[in-house]
């Protein structure tokens, strides 16, 4: 990667901000898509702002885009999108807007480039029959997002039919890791164990297929480097089966928690995934990427780092909570 220039739109999300610090690391220059020019806002890159090109762009706005032909990339990862699965049902038109259009958008916007990879998402599988879930498996999208993702698939699949546009599709399956948001069920579970707070859970006998961060970044870098990747569809996944119960005591041991588990208080949802489960092979194949990290071990990664977090937000002594009484005397 180093002297490439490469774009990452959404580069301040969880999973983009990692990738991000991994070019700089290896000498690429580096610009991300973000609406806001501000460290605020994009706080998972404080520590390499500045060796990063700021873009200050909304992928639904056409014109904004225009700024990308100014960089020039030889690389773009498509990350920016509407994440929250829950979330979509209730803003249908802006999760539709962001991921169907506004993948179109950034494809349609600079043209000139060396690879282009879209980063999808294993929700776009849906019911299947069986597990693990092969990248010829039939898609069964069951929400607003993974319908907006699936329709973003579409479109680079027409690109690389109609122009044999240098376009690779990965499929993601559950990331985890330092600056997750709460949101994601893996932080919301630390975040209530190390405060002591009850935790509300289905009974959790639904499967995820969960990746440590750093592993997805891995394959995410082997996807650019490899020439076998172009034009092709690939799952980037664990091939292990995590039932959200297992995961839920897994933490609450690794945390020695004193939280209560309040297993049943929450309904499954209408149109839940019971079993998630990727197929890597083709990665291995393809890319000659396997997990470094296994589960446990993510887990105790992660588990150490949201301590650090909670310590500077909960301590009144923390130059955080330090910086934010000064703002106000």
């Amino acid at each position: 990667m180093e002297d490439k220039r490469i774009l990452v739109t959404g580069g301040s999300g969880f999973i983009p901000s990692h990738l991000v610090k991994r070019l700089i690391s290896q000498g690429a220059e580096v610009a991300i898509i973000t609406k806001y020019n501000s460290v605020f806002d994009n706080i998972r890159l404080a520590d390499v702002w500045n060796k990063v090109k700021i873009i200050e762009a909304d992928i639904r706005n056409q014109d904004s885009l225009k700024q990308i032909k100014k960089f020039e990339p030889q690389i773009v990862y498509h990350m920016a999108a509407y994440n929250h699965v829950g979330d979509s049902f209730t803003h249908v038109s802006e999760s539709f807007d962001v991921n169907a259009k506004g993948t179109a958008n950034v494809i349609d916007a600079y043209d000139d480039y060396e690879k282009f990879i879209y980063i999808s998402t294993s929700e776009i599988y849906g019911f299947q029959e069986k597990v693990p879930w092969a990248e010829d498996f039939n898609p069964s999208p069951l929400s607003p997002y993974s319908v907006g993702k699936y329709a973003g698939e579409l479109y680079c699949r027409m690109k690389i039919k109609m122009n044999n546009s240098p376009i690779s599709i990965i499929r993601p399956f559950n990331a985890f890791g330092p600056y997750q948001s709460s949101r994601a069920v893996i932080p919301e579970i630390i975040n209530n164990c190390l405060l002591g707070k009850d935790v509300l859970a289905t009974w959790g006998k639904q499967t995820r297929d969960f990746n440590y961060v750093t592993n997805l970044i891995d394959g995410l870098v082997l996807a650019a480097e490899k020439k076998s990747a172009l034009g092709q569809i690939i799952n980037l996944g664990s091939d292990e089966e995590i039932p959200i119960k297992d995961l839920i005591l897994k933490i609450h041991q690794l945390t020695n928690s004193k939280s209560k588990l309040r297993m049943g208080d929450l309904e499954y949802r209408p149109t839940e995934i019971w079993r998630m489960r990727a197929s890597n092979q083709k990665a291995k194949e393809l890319l000659g990427w396997t997990p470094k990290i296994n589960f446990e071990n993510g887990l105790i990664k992660t588990i150490e780092w949201f301590k650090k977090y909670k310590n500077l937000f909960e301590d009144d002594n923390s130059s955080l909570f330090r910086l934010n009484k000064d703002a106000y005397s």
